[in-house]
């Protein structure tokens, strides 16, 4: 398949901003030798990789509207771009490499083009609305395990202030009814495994779009589904999602709502 100029153009942002990434990754173990401000630190990141992103993107899309973690939203016309600069921020801080980079474009509210990177491992997911989902040249699908109890289910345990009362029983009631749950630390990144057959569904509460957008379209793409925890259609504004391979779709909606 090759790649629309869109994603050429994804690829482009991503790829250069992704250096900064990884050479802020590298430094971060000596931080935390030397114990300085993590905290900083990791905002800094942030926001080296976002403007860095930026600075690619409006040389190409300079009309485009732009939503960020970072920046918030920087008004232009009807086309958005949805930007994450570091998905996985706690892994990062902690030097575990379970981390990407993501980048969307949306038309009236519709995720029409994505793509999910992460450079220390060099894994490259991108989508496109009609055009499958693929990593590295490598067309993606969802699995086809049609059994709970086959399969292996991604999740974001909440903490802090993000704590809900109902998690507990929704990892417990998954935890026995499935092969297992893993936590991974990077929604956007636990999406593209849903697409690549690598999990068989994932679902987390409050979330934000630059999370889960280029993720959305790329499980679609693969052939899987995706709603609500309620089983409602997903739009833009929702702020909770299961995905799946379509096989187990509704008996693990049923699961996470029959609390």
């Amino acid at each position: 398949m090759i790649q629309p100029a869109i994603i050429n153009i994804f690829e482009k942002a991503a790829k250069k901003a992704g250096k900064i990434l990884t050479r802020d990754f590298g430094e971060l173990e000596n931080l935390q030798i030397q114990s300085k401000s993590i905290g900083d630190f990791v905002t800094n990141a942030d926001i080296k990789v976002e403007k860095s992103l930026l600075e690619t993107l409006k040389y190409y899309y300079p009309t485009y509207s732009y939503l960020t973690e970072e920046s918030g939203k920087i008004d232009g016309d009807e086309n958005t771009i949805v930007i994450d600069p570091i998905d996985g921020t706690s892994n990062f801080i902690h030097g575990i490499p379970h981390v990407s980079i993501i980048i969307s474009k949306m038309q009236n509210s519709q995720i029409t083009d994505g793509v999910i990177y992460n450079p220390i491992l060099n894994e490259f997911f991108w989508s496109s609305k009609g055009k499958g989902s693929w990593c590295n040249n490598k067309r993606l699908r969802v699995s086809d395990r049609k059994e709970l109890s086959d399969c292996l289910i991604g999740t974001g345990i909440p903490f802090g202030k993000r704590i809900y009362k109902e998690y507990l029983t929704e990892i417990d009631e998954v935890s026995k009814s499935t092969a297992g749950i893993r936590r991974l630390g990077s929604a956007g990144l636990d999406l593209a495994y849903v697409a690549a057959g690598k999990l068989d569904a994932f679902w987390e509460n409050d979330l934000n779009l630059w999370d889960i957008s280029s993720g959305v379209l790329m499980v679609n793409e693969a052939g899987g589904m995706i709603s609500t925890i309620k089983g409602e259609t997903w739009n833009v504004d929702s702020r909770d999602i299961i995905a799946s391979n379509k096989n187990i779709h509704n008996e693990l909606q049923k699961k996470l709502t029959l609390l």
